[in-house]
């Protein structure tokens, strides 16, 4: 698995040659929602399928924004389950002056192949709005965070053999939104969380998509996510990357 910096810095120069979609944000206090599927049908000497769901529901003001996110994968190889992940969010985000704004966010995630029964994380801390303008923004944000996750199986944890485990967190985040033409579009978020239990522990969540609109309603899309745990458990690999293509359908 690449270093983290590497795949992000890899990611960020191949968005322009790929196609995920961004919702509609307007400052009407109106909701807007952006569904898109994914899916891969093979048969002969292996069978296998995958689907892949996600939606995102915004609601923006001149001074706030309330975002809910979902997103769910499903592959079946010959018969056998292979991944199950099923992972939902709200972000709320709140001006304090022009520049500077407060955020509150709840995150919940259920990735078996991770060995991961579910993860729930809340967290909050103010940002900076570096950069705000029609056709490109981008933003920083620091805070603190506590998540509790339930295994699977029992996994080591700090020398103990542990079915759960909760921890406080520093959240360190960067995003940005490129406008390139009337049609085509470009996010991208990092969020590093060092572990405050552990200082030699951290994850880190890498999501970036490029859409290109078809008509008004729907676009092509394509999103690369990683997930990187640094202390993972025995037998599981550090980093997971899921790159997905599909078409979106955009409710304005």
């Amino acid at each position: 698995m690449p270093p983290m910096h590497i795949l992000v810095a890899s990611c960020l120069i191949a968005a322009p040659l790929a196609s995920g979609a961004q919702v509609t944000i307007k400052n009407d206090g109106q909701w807007r929602a952006l569904f898109t599927a994914g899916a891969s049908v093979s048969s002969g000497n292996s069978d296998s399928t995958t689907v892949n769901l996600s939606g995102e529901a915004v609601k923006a003001r001149s001074f706030d924004k309330l975002s809910l996110n979902g997103r769910a994968l499903y592959v079946n190889n010959d018969g056998a389950e292979s991944e199950n992940r099923v992972a939902a969010g709200v972000h709320y985000q709140r001006d304090i002056t022009t520049r500077v704004f407060g955020f509150g966010q709840f995150d919940a995630l259920r990735d078996e192949p991770a060995n991961l029964s579910s993860r729930a994380s809340v967290g909050g801390g103010l940002g900076y709005h570096v950069i705000r303008r029609d056709d490109l923004t981008f933003d920083v944000s620091g805070g603190l965070g506590y998540s509790r996750e339930r295994y699977v199986e029992p996994e080591i944890v700090d020398g103990q053999s542990r079915s759960r485990y909760n921890n406080l967190e520093l959240i360190l985040s960067e995003e940005s939104t490129h406008k390139f033409t009337d049609t085509t579009s470009f996010k991208q978020k990092l969020t590093v969380l060092p572990n405050l239990r552990n200082n030699s522990q951290y994850r880190a969540v890498f999501d970036a998509g490029l859409s290109v609109a078809m008509t008004q309603r729907l676009s092509l899309t394509a999103t690369v996510s990683h997930r990187y745990d640094s202390d993972p458990g025995p037998g599981l690999k550090k980093g997971d990357t899921l790159f997905i293509t599909g078409v979106s359908f955009r409710i304005d």
